[in-house]
């Protein structure tokens, strides 16, 4: 049994009271403490909290997403891109849902709690692709992008190579069909 399987998946409402967290970041730690409630109000993101008895284990918020030419790509490194991930299909856009904000407990940090609650989001939307949804998007932080790469996420172009705060990353949905 999995780390998840014994904790408990609430999504953020109103109501929710949000108990001490610290993931050992300060902008991931104000966002589940202030700016998640914003986010969910204004309908821009919903965030889920895992919850291991009254401690919070960890949270993620994700929202719609697009991958498309505007992302980096030169227009033919797009359509090189266009025809790997879908052959004969044209569209100006991939339909993605973004995780805004990923974070594990300083207390929950190295137990594989991370990697089962990707592997959670990814089944999530694939099961429940009510809208179609092809790819995970991440905006990494340059110390999470290991992490990301160990659990198959690989970058989506290399515009962004020298950004000091950030990688876009992607995971291809159709990979688990």
């Amino acid at each position: 049994m999995g780390f998840l399987e014994r904790c408990s998946l609430i999504r953020l409402d109103h109501e929710t009271v949000i108990p001490h967290f610290d993931c050992g970041d300060e902008d991931l730690n104000d966002y589940i403490r202030s700016d998640a409630f914003e986010y969910n109000k204004k309908l821009l993101a919903v965030t889920n909290l895992v919850f291991s008895g009254a401690d919070l284990a960890a949270f993620y918020s994700v929202s719609n997403d697009k991958i498309s030419q505007q992302d980096g790509f030169s227009n033919r490194s797009y359509d090189r891109f266009r025809r790997a991930k879908l052959d004969t299909v044209r569209t100006r856009s991939f339909p993605g849902v973004k995780i805004g904000r990923f974070a594990v407990s300083t207390q929950f940090k190295n137990m594989g709690i991370g990697r089962e609650l990707l592997d959670y989001i990814k089944m999530h939307f694939l099961d429940n692709n009510k809208t179609g949804c092809r790819f995970i998007t991440v905006d990494a932080y340059i110390t999470s992008i290991e992490f990301y790469q160990k659990n198959d996420f690989v970058f989506l172009t290399d515009s962004d190579k020298d950004d000091p705060h950030t990688r876009l990353m992607f995971f291809d949905l159709a990979r688990l069909v």
